[in-house]
């Protein structure tokens, strides 16, 4: 629907088939997914486009995302939806237990709690978000992360505990 608003904006999101990506994923340990995506021989999932993050580090047992929101991010208030940094939280959580699998195991999360500490806003710039595994075992996989500005004031923290099983063979992964 056009209105001919001069204030109407518009974004277009382009992606790489996740197929194509979750077709390497059972025979990838985590870290190994995690270099592909960073050194770019694995496409990033579709929704690092839609949500504008990126991977920035990835090693065992922790991750960093950056991410840049925009006017499309904006709730009713004039701020950031808590659903982009939710969003951003739970992948750096479940991409920090992801780091520590191994070729054949699968995880996913049991519970996420987010705690909102400032309103984001543009003027926040761009954000970063590290996940960290608190303690893993070989059923569930604990984490925590923080989401920060750039030059490091914190906006939300978050936890999770994530199930860990062995992907069943010839299961598809989408």
């Amino acid at each position: 629907m056009s209105t001919n608003n001069p204030a109407e904006r518009s974004e277009t999101f382009t992606w790489i088939d996740p197929a194509i990506a979750l077709e390497q994923l059972p025979r990838l340990s985590g870290l190994d997914y995690f270099s592909g995506l960073r050194d770019g021989s694995i496409a990033p999932p579709p929704i690092a486009s839609l949500m504008n993050f990126d991977l920035v580090d990835a090693r065992y047992g922790h991750v960093e995302f950056q991410c840049w929101p925009g006017e499309a991010h904006y709730n009713p208030l004039g701020m950031v939806h808590g659903g982009l940094a939710c969003t951003l939280l739970d992948t750096v959580l479940g991409c920090a237990a992801h780091s520590t699998l191994e070729v054949g195991i699968g995880y996913t999360s049991i519970d996420l709690a987010v705690k909102y500490l400032r309103p984001i806003t543009l003027n926040k710039g761009e954000l970063r978000a590290e996940g960290s595994v608190v303690k893993s075992g070989p059923r569930v996989i604990f984490t925590e992360g923080r989401l920060s500005t750039a030059s490091g004031e914190l906006l939300a923290t978050a936890t999770s505990t994530l199930l860990i099983f062995p992907r069943q063979p010839g299961a598809r992964t989408t």
